[in-house]
């Protein structure tokens, strides 16, 4: 068996656990499990498949995606995030009972202007101050009077722009104005992202969307996951290929950006930007070897990193490096590299072998 460089491990019990959590959360609420773009990175088919019994529905961002899972055997109800945007689309939608977002007064044309024997399950989305997709809530009335003509189980959505932060007045004003709009219309309804599911036990309505803490990640500011009682399902793995001893005054790779300030001992782990490690990582990013977190030094270069062990006992070649999972938080690396865990989690790489366990 070739050995592999760079491997990614998928932890089927911590997403399990990580959506019962968002159960434990808000208990009374339908939970949709987001599994867009392939599932943050983990795999949008496996991700589905391990929480088919723990969640009520998936959400997708596009229409491939649905048609993906519904083409692999997925059957549980899908929502599609953006919609559709052309009409060749509703067939499609219809063909594979998929769930549609209705966030335009063009999709609603579209419908009218389409002959279908059958009419599509959508969720209406208001924009309450994300300014993003949603309609506005003074066109609310007329468009659900057109809508309730050419639809059928109708729901209704938001979408938070500042959950994350528990002192964020503009999630109380979201709220308000999405329950204020819709009045007693009837309809389920849904406005829990990942953070409000956390967070917000008000915005706990009929259906909550959980995403980023499925997968191990806080959704909060300056809180971690583990506080959260959320478990890291991906691992991100190398090994040691070298070791070097270097002076005081040597230089470290691409630029020679970083120069010992004493003697050295480094290790050369064999993954870089090239299987999705942030290149832009800051020096002093921890890679835990042995239980042990060495310090990254000098740019990530794309097949290679290198990091101080002078404090480390007992590494040799061949140990592995976890570049973030168990014991090291992915939210902790992506601060390092000024960036978010969403990112660094899409970003791998094709080349990285991934397997679950």
């Amino acid at each position: 068996m070739i050995p592999v460089a760079a491997s990614v491990e998928l932890s089927s019990t911590a997403l399990q656990h990580n959506a019962r959590k968002a159960r434990e959360y808000a208990p009374k609420s339908k939970l949709i499990a987001v599994i867009k773009a392939n599932a943050y990175g983990h795999g949008a088919l496996v991700v589905a498949q391990i929480l088919a019994a723990e969640v009520d529905a998936f959400a997708v961002a596009r229409l491939d995606e649905a048609v993906a899972l519904r083409d692999a055997g997925i059957k549980q109800k899908i929502l599609v995030l953006q919609g559709f945007s052309q009409a060749e689309e509703l067939n499609v939608f219809l063909q594979q009972k998929l769930d549609a977002v209705v966030h335009s007064d063009y999709q609603i044309e579209l419908l009218e202007n389409q002959p279908v024997s059958a009419k599509l399950s959508v969720w209406l989305k208001i924009d309450t101050g994300m300014n993003r997709l949603g309609v506005q809530p003074a066109q609310f009335k007329s468009l659900l009077a057109r809508l309730r003509a050419v639809a059928h189980d109708i729901k209704f959505m938001t979408h938070f722009a500042n959950a994350d932060n528990r002192n964020d007045a503009k999630t109380k004003q979201q709220e308000a104005c999405f329950l204020a709009t819709i009045g007693s219309e009837s309809g389920a309804r849904s406005i829990a992202n990942s953070a409000a599911i956390v967070a917000w036990p008000s915005a706990h309505l009929d259906w909550n969307r959980a995403g980023l803490m499925l997968y191990g990640a806080s959704p909060m500011i300056n809180e971690s996951a583990q506080a959260l009682g959320l478990k890291p399902v991906m691992q991100f793995c190398a090994r040691v290929i070298a070791l070097k001893e270097i002076k005081k005054g040597v230089a470290v790779g691409y630029g020679s950006t970083w120069v010992a300030p004493k003697d050295t001992q480094i290790a050369v782990i064999s993954a870089g930007y090239g299987d999705g490690y942030p290149r832009h990582a800051k020096s002093s990013t921890p890679v835990l070897i042995n239980q042990q977190r060495a310090l990254l030094i000098g740019r990530v270069s794309m097949d290679m990193l290198t990091v101080d062990v002078t404090g480390c006992s007992s590494v040799k070649i061949g140990d592995q490096a976890i570049l973030w999972g168990e014991g090291l938080p992915i939210d902790e690396i992506a601060d390092c590299a000024d960036t978010i865990a969403y990112t660094l989690m899409c970003g791998i790489t094709a080349r990285v072998k991934t397997s679950i366990i």
